[in-house]
């Protein structure tokens, strides 16, 4: 929901909320599913949730279950999984935020079958309880045992104001952005505060939000490398076949980087394809066709896309920080395989690759070894091993 229309919902009574949202579930036919039960023979049991961005809940979920002492459950808000990513347990927002009956039950389950929580994004587990007050809720959580813990995925803990000093190209530096900086900055700074208040084990999905959460612990973002893994060859066309898949454009820089495209193209140096609206599935047709992707040249960070780009052994160009880079290049043990990029220096990159093929032929190489050592799951379960379950 747009940060403007949700403060003008919260402004309404919440019985007032409650009806409308009931009743627009009684006409869609709704029914209210039952909580996800745990393996209880695990010693410990861990619900995730509620919003499973790119499908990382869930696939922390099954991360955690490889140690063979875990049981864990993610569930979603099916708003929250446009790509239908895979998930335990899907439900409507308006179910969590509305069904006193969904809540209950949610609360008894997790009371009765779980050891651990781990809420993602500061969005409230228990739904609208409390008129989703994430602090009461997680009062009557530990008092029921449970240990909390907290996962930013990135917008939700990432300042505007600390991306804008630290990164020259930021998005939030222009106006075009559908949402204002003004109101993501109130919002991040209310779930920094939170999360100072919680108090708990926290853990962050990509490196460069370390800048807004020092004390949390890298979990990484996870992907399944064999998904991904291709033998086409590469780098073996006359013009460099690349890829942008632009699924925000204005945080991806895609217009920025358009003039650099479009002389590329003419000049025959490169074929370009923009994907839009393409599932996750199709996406590794699309990658392993490509000889370069290009993924995002604003956040200065990496994600999902750039882990599945490695896994297939593809070139990847996306904008890193050195912070990002000293990071996760301390706990993979190798160099990151991505080619320093910004803007302004895609051009020369691109034309570097186009004249020096077999050099990053064996830089694409080792992408699928950098995901294996970081982002195949087995690094993020020890992270929760180590400084959630265990700690």
């Amino acid at each position: 929901m747009h940060p403007a229309v949700e403060a003008t919902w919260k402004k309404l009574p919440k019985a007032l909320q409650d009806a409308i949202a009931s009743g627009v579930d009684r006409a869609r036919g709704v029914v209210v599913p039952e909580p996800p039960v745990p393996d209880l023979t695990r010693e410990f049991r861990v619900l995730i949730g509620p919003v499973n961005y790119a499908g990382q809940g869930y696939r922390w979920a099954r991360a955690a279950e490889t140690s063979g002492r875990v049981s864990a459950r993610n569930y979603v808000h099916e708003a929250n999984n446009p790509f239908g990513y895979g998930a335990d347990h899907v439900l409507s927002w308006r179910t969590a935020e509305h069904s006193r009956a969904w809540q209950r039950a949610m609360l008894d389950d997790l009371r009765e079958n779980y050891t651990h929580v781990l809420i993602e994004a500061c969005y409230p587990i228990l739904g609208g309880m409390f008129s989703g007050d994430v602090r009461r809720q997680v009062d009557l959580l530990r008092e029921a045992g449970l240990t909390i813990g907290v996962v930013g995925h990135g917008t939700d803990v990432r300042l505007p104001s600390t991306h804008m000093a630290d990164n020259p190209w930021s998005h939030f530096h222009n106006s075009e952005s559908y949402v204002s900086p003004d109101l993501i900055e109130a919002m991040v700074s209310d779930n920094l505060r939170l999360i100072d208040d919680l108090d708990a084990p926290t853990f962050v999905s990509t490196a460069g939000l370390l800048i807004d959460l020092p004390r949390a612990d890298f979990l990484g973002v996870v992907i399944d490398p064999e998904r991904w893994s291709t033998d086409e060859p590469l780098l073996e066309t006359p013009k460099l076949r690349v890829v942008h898949a632009p699924t925000n454009p204005f945080t991806k820089g895609t217009y920025l980087i358009a003039p650099t495209i479009e002389k590329l193209v003419d000049e025959g140096v490169i074929e370009y394809t923009e994907i839009r609206n393409v599932s996750n599935e199709e996406m590794r047709r699309v990658f392993a066709g490509a000889d370069v992707v290009l993924d995002q040249f604003r956040a200065g960070d990496y994600g999902v896309g750039a882990c599945e780009t490695m896994a297939a052994g593809r070139l990847v160009l996306t904008h890193i920080t050195d912070q990002v880079r000293t990071e996760v290049e301390r706990h993979a043990g190798m160099p990151l395989p991505i080619p320093e990029v910004t803007i302004d220096s895609l051009e020369s990159v691109l034309r570097d690759i186009a004249d020096r093929r077999e050099h990053y032929r064996a830089l694409a190489a080792s992408g699928p070894e950098y995901v294996r050592r970081l982002h195949n799951g087995d690094f993020s379960r020890d992270v929760l091993m180590r400084r959630f379950f265990e700690a």
